[in-house]
């Protein structure tokens, strides 16, 4: 029988040496989940500046009466329909002087207005600054956004987990419901609530709490449904956890993408709708200022004053545009396999 050959050790070489070992270290740190989400929203870069844009914005409306110059309820009529001074610097546009039979008049010295007096988006027919009317509106529009994202989250989230949970006939004739809910226009609440109630943000809110949440609803269920198959729901329930552990501990962590990027998009929903019913005069009701009331006010002169329509409206177009692409770019970050398609 021969002898196998033996391989000297010398030809051996150790797999785990110190620059192997170097190679095998990984690259990158680990990231949470959440980590991840934050890293790839702040790679979109228009999502960050939609961010900084709608952060300001929220900033000026919470120190409203901190930032304002002045009440925007306070009226001076003998300085009404002012156009825009941003102090004395001689900006076009920006200086005080309007258009009257061909010529450029300074409107401040013409109306009387004390030295020194100047209004950086100029007044309204009531001589109201419109710069603090802006903010303190845009505030208030902003309220009524919370407001419907607490329903959309009370109501619709609860809702949607139980529906899509239960299944069978409790999702059935839940879904019934939101069908029936669904299919009422919101003109016609908001209307019946003001026969009910007074037209104002009472009116506004009860009308988007008793329709704003089927969205949220009808999405929540959908992918309860699908977690609920999961294996890690299905081991817990067989462990014997109750229904409502497993929905706060697996099904909402799991839940919280949908519900942030449904959220961003019930914002501009919501602010529009309250723009929509003060513009066309049963939403804020007088002297309280919203985006709505400020831009029917400005549409009346619009021909002859622009400047009163323009600053609401570019107002109101900053905050719908940016929610919507910040919603995007969130819905991207939680989802990176969305933007492929």
């Amino acid at each position: 029988m021969e002898q196998i050959p033996q391989i000297p050790k010398e030809k051996f070489k150790l797999v785990h040496d110190e620059n192997n070992a170097e190679q095998e270290k990984i690259s990158t740190p680990s990231l949470t989940y959440m980590q991840d989400v934050r890293r790839r929203l702040f790679k979109n870069k228009v999502a960050v500046v939609c961010l900084t844009l709608l952060s300001i914005i929220v900033l000026i409306s919470i120190f409203a009466p901190v930032i304002a110059p002045h009440d925007p309820n306070a009226q001076q009529v003998t300085l009404s329909n002012l156009p825009p001074k941003l102090g004395n610097l001689n900006i076009p546009g920006m200086n005080g002087y309007q258009n009257m039979g061909g010529k450029m008049v300074d409107a401040y010295k013409q109306a009387g207005a004390p030295k020194g007096t100047s209004f950086i988006l100029g007044t309204d027919y009531l001589g109201r600054d419109l710069l603090s009317r802006i903010i303190y509106g845009t505030r208030l529009s902003l309220v009524v956004a919370v407001l419907a994202t607490l329903v959309d989250l009370l109501i619709g989230v609860p809702y949607g987990i139980v529906s899509g949970w239960k299944g069978g006939k409790t999702d059935t004739f839940m879904q019934r419901i939101v069908e029936i809910v669904s299919s009422i226009p919101n003109l016609i609440v908001v209307i019946l609530m003001m026969i009910v109630l007074k037209p104002g943000l009472t009116s506004i809110v009860i009308a988007i709490a008793i329709t704003g949440w089927v969205t949220m609803a009808r999405l929540v269920r959908a992918q309860t449904f699908q977690l609920k198959e999961q294996e890690y729901i299905l081991a817990a329930r067989t462990l014997g956890e109750p229904s409502m552990k497993i929905a706060t501990k697996h099904l909402i962590p799991n839940l919280s993408s949908t519900i942030i990027i449904q959220t961003m998009f019930t914002i501009p929903n919501a602010i529009f709708f309250e723009a929509f019913l003060s513009f066309i005069g049963i939403g804020i009701p007088a002297p309280n200022a919203s985006l709505g009331t400020l831009l029917s006010d400005g549409q009346k002169a619009f021909r002859f004053l622009p400047y009163q329509m323009w600053a609401p409206a570019i107002i109101l177009s900053i905050i719908m545009i940016a929610t919507n692409l910040l919603g995007d770019g969130l819905r991207d970050a939680f989802d990176p396999q969305s933007s492929d398609h």
